[in-house]
C-alpha cells in the first residue's frame, strides 16, 4: 500500500519572537503531556511544530480564537431589525506585539493524512481508541475535527513511528490552507522571523476572512 506524502514549500509560521521557530518548553505542557493541539505526541516524547503554506493561514489559524460563540451568533440572527453588520470579534490591540512572522524551509515527504489509503490504515489501527472514545467510525472527518484530540493525536504517533517528518493537513477554517505539522527533531533550514506590523497585509486579509476587527 503507498500511502500518500506530500512535498512542503517555504513555510510560514506565527510564534513568540524573537524566534517564531522556537518550539513550547516542556514546562507549559498541559497534565496530559501534550500542548492541546491536533497532532501533538500523545506520548510526550517530541513535540510539533505547526506552520502553513501561506502566511494568511498562519493568521487564521491563529486568530480564529477571537471569533464569536456561535450562540451568540444564533441568537442575534433571532433579534428583529435591520442588520448592520457590526463586527463582533476583536483581536486585542497589542495582539502582534510580542509576536513574529516566521519563513523556513524543510525537507523530506509530509504523511497527507487525509488521503484515502491513510485513513484504510489509521482506521484498522485505531479502531479500538475510536470505540473507545465513542467514535463511531474513522474517517477524514475525524482528523479535520477538533475533538477528541486523542485520536488525531494517535494518528501523530504513528506518522511518527513510519519516520517520516509530519503531517500534511487542509484547515479545518478552509479547505484552500494548507498546514503543516513538523515532528521534533525539526528538518528546517533557512529560518527567518519578522515583527508583524498592525497592517500587515496577511494579518488583515485574516481578519477580513475570519469577520474580525483589531481593537481600537
Amino acid at each position: 500500500m503507498a500511502l500518500e506524502t506530500k512535498v512542503a514549500p517555504i513555510l510560514y509560521r506565527v510564534g513568540r519572537l524573537p524566534d517564531a521557530w522556537q518550539p513550547a518548553d516542556w514546562s507549559r505542557a498541559s497534565l496530559n503531556g501534550t500542548f492541546d493541539n491536533r497532532f501533538d505526541d500523545p506520548e510526550s516524547y517530541y513535540r510539533v511544530l505547526y506552520a502553513s503554506s501561506q502566511e494568511v493561514s498562519c493568521f487564521v489559524e491563529t486568530l480564529a480564537r477571537f471569533r464569536p460563540d456561535i450562540t451568540l451568533l444564533a441568537e442575534l440572527r433571532e433579534i428583529e431589525g435591520e442588520d448592520d453588520f457590526a463586527t463582533l470579534g476583536q483581536v486585542p490591540l497589542d495582539w502582534n506585539k510580542n509576536r513574529g512572522l516566521g519563513s523556513a524551509s524543510t525537507d523530506g515527504n509530509f504523511a497527507e493524512i487525509c488521503g484515502g489509503e491513510w485513513i484504510t490504515m489509521l482506521r484498522k489501527k485505531l479502531a479500538s481508541d475510536c470505540l473507545s472514545l465513542g467514535v463511531k467510525d474513522f474517517d477524514a472527518s475525524v482528523l479535520q475535527s477538533a475533538s477528541p484530540r486523542l485520536i488525531t493525536q494517535l494518528a501523530s504517533r504513528v506518522v511518527y513511528e513510519l519516520g517520516l517528518p509530519g503531517i500534511y493537513y487542509r484547515s479545518r477554517y478552509g479547505h484552500n490552507f494548507e498546514n503543516w505539522a513538523l515532528f521534533e527533531p525539526f528538518r528546517i533550514r533557512n529560518t527567518m522571523t519578522q515583527p508583524i506590523p498592525k497592517h500587515h497585509p496577511a494579518l488583515i486579509q485574516a481578519t477580513e476572512i475570519l469577520g474580525l476587527s483589531v481593537g481600537d
